[in-house]
């Protein structure tokens, strides 16, 4: 089985902030949010969501883009480990 990749919330907090030895406090401040939301986001009890990848590519962070897929392939991942219900093909044609 696949590994599943960190939450970027973790990429942020250990790669960006921590070598610029930056507090979640003064992060949230300069990025504009609150220190609450911000955590929630680096302890990967929430998303990086499209405005926060907008803030962090304004900060100089990344792109916005790569932000959006970092979450993207985390939340797949996540998905791809859960259950599912059974699912038929939509189509009964043949291709």
């Amino acid at each position: 089985m696949m590994k599943s990749p960190p939450h970027p919330g973790e990429l942020l907090r250990e790669d960006v902030l921590a070598p610029l030895e930056l507090s979640v406090t003064e992060a949230a401040e300069r990025l504009g949010m609150s220190r609450v939301a911000l955590s929630r986001v680096l302890n990967g009890r929430a998303a990086i969501s499209p405005d926060l990848a907008v803030r962090l590519e304004r900060a100089g962070v990344n792109t916005a883009r790569a932000w959006l897929s970092m979450q993207a392939n985390y939340d797949l991942a996540q998905a791809m480990k859960r259950e599912q219900p059974p699912v038929r093909p939509l189509s009964t044609k043949a291709a």
